[in-house]
């Protein structure tokens, strides 16, 4: 099976992005700075941008979640440099990932609410329930032993196109929140097919394997 990602944030820009920010990384390690401090400050920029988000200031609520965003790449990458990577590390990265989606969340969907936008809050729900999905098929299926890390809307287009869209125009926010609400959950069923075409091939190829052996 290939392991092919395919998503809707162009490779280019992923691997640009992450060449830029590679020395400071680097200075990360050397000061000896903990991941969790990342993992517990890209939580706080979450709250802090759901905050902006729930009363008015859209365009701050793009750049903390942007900035939460930076902070969740690095709490991986300098774990990883650092030889800090471990397994409560990441269950505490991903509960805090989970906690910071609902409060960004929360905070779009009031905005929408007291702007009298009621279809699009929810929406906001649908797009909540979508990234948590996304999320806990991922987390089954390696429970499972088996990858789950596909899809189109995966987190990090989440948090670009959102805060992005913030930058710019709530409008676009809106936009982008109605196309996180279908992607993120047809992200989800992608998942979900992706474990079923494991199994389905591991049966099989253990079919093969067997057959010979009846002979």
């Amino acid at each position: 099976m290939s392991n092919k990602r395919f998503t809707i944030l162009p490779e280019f820009i992923q691997q640009g992005f992450l060449k830029i920010i590679e020395p400071v990384i680097d200075g990360v390690v050397r000061l000896n700075v903990h991941p969790h401090f990342f993992t517990i400050l890209g939580f706080i920029l979450s709250l802090v941008s759901g905050y902006f988000f729930g009363t008015h200031h859209v365009f701050w609520g793009g750049v903390f979640l942007l900035l939460s965003g930076i902070c969740d790449i690095f709490d991986g990458k300098v774990a990883r440099k650092s030889g800090l990577a471990s397994k409560f590390g990441a269950v505490l990265d991903s509960s805090l990932d989970r906690y910071a989606e609902m409060a960004v969340y929360l905070g779009i969907g009031i905005y929408f609410i007291q702007t009298n936008q009621p279809f699009t809050a929810v929406m906001v729900f649908v797009a909540l329930g979508g990234s948590l999905m996304v999320s806990y098929v991922r987390a089954r299926a390696e429970g499972l032993g088996y990858d789950g890390k596909v899809g189109l809307m995966q987190r990090p287009e989440r948090i670009v196109y959102l805060g992005i869209s913030a930058l710019f125009h709530p409008f676009l926010l809106k936009l982008v929140i109605w196309g996180i609400a279908v992607l993120a959950n047809f992200t989800a069923i992608q998942r979900i097919y992706h474990v079923y075409r494991q199994e389905k091939e591991e049966k099989e190829s253990q079919k093969t394997y067997e057959e010979p052996m009846g002979i």
